[in-house]
């Protein structure tokens, strides 16, 4: 039976606890979060629903050498990183010039808030000798690649493409209801093309598109992403990203069968590419005539939707002239050049100018 450590329990986090708790290879569940109350209630609910013993820590997970002691003395198979600094809903529903300025630049302007948990949690596992699989939660498609220039690059990330796996395969069945499975569907997508493939709203340029690719073949039909019924924005995505994610954590476990799935990240690629997850490894199942490179070159391109325009061999994000753009009048100096070490400054910066 295996040991899965989760840090963080917001609802997503929660969310995979509970599917995690519900999986009969898991016979331990560690739950970390900073408030004692929030991590208290989010295990107790977890061990109330689910066959499986479920112990709240309490983890500050900012704190490396926290994180490493926590890694040496509880030796999970598994851990699943969903913490960060602020939650990316944080904005739905404000309509001040700071929130619109910022939603406007890019969710890679928040940058500070989803990489300084990865962050720190990946030093913590150099620190420790920790070699399991680390699944990462916040903004995989940026985080990753900032953090393998580092060389901290966690296993994989979770959710964006293998959120746009599952619509694809639920627009794929809509058209062939009596099927008795879907065909391998394969994914080459960023994060941000997440928020049209969830509205079914696609970029006017073809070029644009997430790539679909079907069968063993590996047929191209990028149209597929966007036909599943719309859904706005909101915490509703959360239940479709933790179905997306739960199949790749299985997956990590020891002993576990292997899978062929689309995820974020791999080893820190930027973007999502198709995966296959086999003895705790992960490696790229690309469609027959697709090379690594030309994948790559595409989310990379695919992460100015973000505002990213590239991330240096030191990991220093550079941000697109849109982004810079957003935040001119309100605060310009978001926009700079990111370096690692400038991101708890920027993100109190961030604070600052959403407090206002």
């Amino acid at each position: 039976m295996s040991t899965v450590l989760v840090i963080g329990v917001g609802d997503l986090g929660e969310r995979l606890a509970a599917g995690l708790a519900g999986n009969p290879a898991v016979g331990r569940l560690l739950l970390a979060g900073r408030s004692v109350p929030a991590v208290a209630a989010a295990a107790t609910t977890v061990l109330s629903s689910h066959d499986c013993l479920v112990e709240p820590v309490r983890l500050d997970a900012l704190r490396v050498e926290d994180v490493a002691s926590l890694l040496a003395t509880s030796r999970p198979d598994l851990v699943v990183q969903c913490a960060s600094r602020r939650s990316p809903w944080e904005l739905v529903g404000r309509d001040d010039p700071a929130a619109r300025a910022v939603a406007a630049a890019g969710i890679a302007l928040r940058l500070p808030y989803q990489l300084a948990v990865p962050h720190a949690l990946m030093r913590a596992a150099r620190e420790a000798g920790f070699s399991g699989p680390i699944a990462n939660l916040s903004l995989p498609d940026v985080t990753g690649p900032v953090l393998a220039a580092l060389g901290l690059a966690p296993t994989i990330g979770l959710g964006n493409a293998s959120v746009i796996q599952l619509r694809a395969r639920a627009a794929w069945r809509a058209t062939h209801p009596d099927a008795a499975k879907a065909p391998l569907i394969r994914v080459i997508g960023h994060h941000a093309h997440v928020y049209g493939v969830m509205q079914a709203d696609p970029p006017t340029d073809p070029d644009h598109r997430c790539r679909i690719y079907v069968d063993e073949q590996g047929n191209r039909d990028d149209d597929l992403a966007y036909q599943a019924p719309g859904l706005a924005p909101g915490q509703r995505y959360n239940h479709v990203t933790a179905a997306a994610a739960l199949p790749v954590l299985a997956a990590l476990l020891p002993d576990a069968p292997p899978l062929r799935w689309s995820a974020p990240a791999p080893h820190g690629l930027p973007g999502g590419y198709p995966v296959r997850i086999h003895n705790r490894t992960v490696a790229l199942d690309l469609p027959p005539g697709v090379t690594a490179e030309e994948a790559i070159a595409f989310n990379q391109r695919m992460s100015n939707g973000d505002g990213v325009d590239h991330i240096t061999a030191a990991g220093t994000v550079h941000f697109t002239p849109a982004c810079q753009e957003a935040v001119a009048d309100i605060a310009p100096e978001l926009a700079e050049p990111l370096p690692i070490d400038e991101i708890d400054t920027r993100a109190a910066r961030l604070d600052d100018v959403l407090r206002n």
